[in-house]
């Protein structure tokens, strides 16, 4: 490619950013920053039907979460704006009225009621489906008698029979179409805005856009493009149609499908970290010449390639997802989890709104601490840490048969003691008051600490016993082993 590589992300603004749309964002940012190119994100909002105000905003709040930097778009501007398609409704009347003129459009009269009658007759008689093509050779009469009746036309491009459209795609190789099995489709409706197939070709020829990726369900809207780059005298940009992303179940991935959790704000919500998200949609559908499977974004940048993505779906697996995001979780910083987890114990009631003072921020930190080895996500961490606030302790069959063993009551009445008469009650201190009960009554290893576990957390194993403690703190513990006793 000899032009500097430009690219570009354009989704509709219909809500926030799909699983599908970050990737093909990932991509498109990848592959212009390894080439030092550009990348352009715009918003084809011509669908005022679907169109939803935040939608724009919504969609840059998640490449931003993502830490993907574009080069222009509606709020940094750019030098071949405006990039939302509304205000751009004068640049596409000139290609429209380019395409009249030259014949390779052509005003369709047709009313919505005309296309299901004709519908229905097509399939009434077994015949294929599409635009019968009544309106292309319309006579200057006709076109004055349907003006009286006060109708006003649609635009239809005039698709010319007999062509095969070869495409040579970056990622799904070469692939034919037959232009009679395309019909002339409608380019402009009877209000002047275009459709999605005229807007795009446009768009992307005066952005400069030489590279197009999207997703594979567009493969199909590339000949009818081809054919409107040629009649307007366009290069045509290359192509790369990324494959699908199934479920586990290898099926298409549905908006209703709850095994998967599929808009980018839901995982900023539950607290996952954006540069693991970022490293699990990159191997979707792309593999690395290596076994790794962790990599930075540099190290994206530089490896990425579109010859090494695959042909085949994509699975989507939330169950690798929580993997990788747990080991980001394991090494990031301890105060960057604690962030992450504070809105979730507020939400529970767990912890006031507003600033924390020196020993809560401390205890935060300590209950943070202990679970992050644990956690597959931020939210998660209200459940993992539900024994150190619920007043009721829930006791697991496991731990119940440990605390019916003889030993139990002397270990615990000792450890109640040593608690009573500690002055300092920190995680240094648990150690020592510890080996004091071992002293005192002999019992050891599993006796003793299986039993003060099961006994105030309700469970056999879990994590560091002598933060566990600490966290449970003096009062509570006092408390449930009292009640137990």
């Amino acid at each position: 490619m000899s032009q500097p590589l430009r690219v570009r992300y354009a989704p509709s603004p219909t809500g926030h950013l799909h699983i599908g749309g970050a990737r093909t964002a990932l991509f498109d940012y990848l592959l212009a920053r390894k080439n030092g190119g550009a990348f352009v994100v715009r918003f084809e909002d011509t669908d005022q039907t679907r169109h939803k105000e935040s939608g724009i905003e919504d969609q840059l709040n998640g490449l931003r979460w993502l830490g993907l930097e574009w080069d222009e778009s509606v709020d940094i501007g750019g030098p071949y704006g405006p990039y939302r398609q509304m205000e751009r409704l004068d640049i596409y009347k000139t290609y429209l009225d380019k395409l009249l003129e030259s014949g390779h459009a052509y005003g369709c009269y047709c009313s919505e009621a005309d296309l299901e009658q004709e519908r229905a007759e097509q399939e009434a008689s077994g015949e294929m489906g599409g635009y019968s093509g009544k309106c292309r050779n319309l006579t200057p009469e006709q076109i004055a008698a349907y003006q009286a009746e006060g109708r006003v036309p649609s635009t239809r491009f005039r698709v010319p029979a007999d062509r095969i459209i070869a495409i040579e795609d970056k990622v799904r190789e070469h692939v034919e179409f037959d232009s009679n099995g395309i019909g002339d489709f409608i380019i402009a409706r009877p209000d002047g805005i275009p459709t999605y197939n005229f807007a795009v070709i446009v768009d992307d020829h005066l952005m400069k856009i030489n590279l197009v990726i999207r997703g594979e369900e567009h493969l199909s809207n590339t000949p009818r493009q081809v054919l409107m780059y040629e009649a307007l005298d366009m290069p045509i940009p290359e192509f790369a149609h990324l494959s699908l992303i199934l479920n586990t179940d290898r099926k298409k991935m549905s908006k209703r499908d709850e095994s998967i959790i599929q808009f980018i704000e839901q995982y900023k919500e539950l607290g996952y970290l954006p540069e693991a998200v970022v490293n699990f949609i990159a191997l979707l559908g792309w593999s690395p010449g290596g076994e790794e499977e962790m990599f930075t974004k540099e190290e994206l940048i530089a490896q990425f390639d579109l010859e090494r993505v695959s042909k085949s779906p994509a699975v989507f697996d939330m169950d690798k997802l929580n993997w990788m995001n747990n080991a980001y979780l394991k090494k990031a910083p301890l105060s960057r989890i604690v962030d992450l987890c504070l809105p979730h114990l507020r939400k529970a009631g767990y912890l006031q709104q507003g600033d924390l003072d020196a020993a809560t921020g401390a205890w935060v930190e300590a209950l943070v601490g202990l679970n992050q080895e644990r956690m597959r996500y931020a939210a998660e961490i209200v459940d993992l840490s539900a024994i150190f606030f619920k007043a009721e302790l829930v006791i697991d069959d496991e731990a119940a048969a440990i605390l019916k063993e003889d030993h139990v009551p002397v270990v615990l009445t000792s450890f109640l003691a040593q608690v009573e008469q500690a002055e300092a009650f920190t995680v240094e201190a648990m150690p020592a008051l510890l080996k004091a009960v071992q002293k005192e009554t002999g019992f050891k290893g599993k006796q003793l600490f299986m039993s003060v576990r099961s006994a105030l957390t309700g469970q056999v194993h879990g994590p560091d016993l002598n933060v566990s403690l600490f966290l449970l703190g003096k009062e509570k513990i006092v408390s449930r082993l009292q009640s137990l006793l």
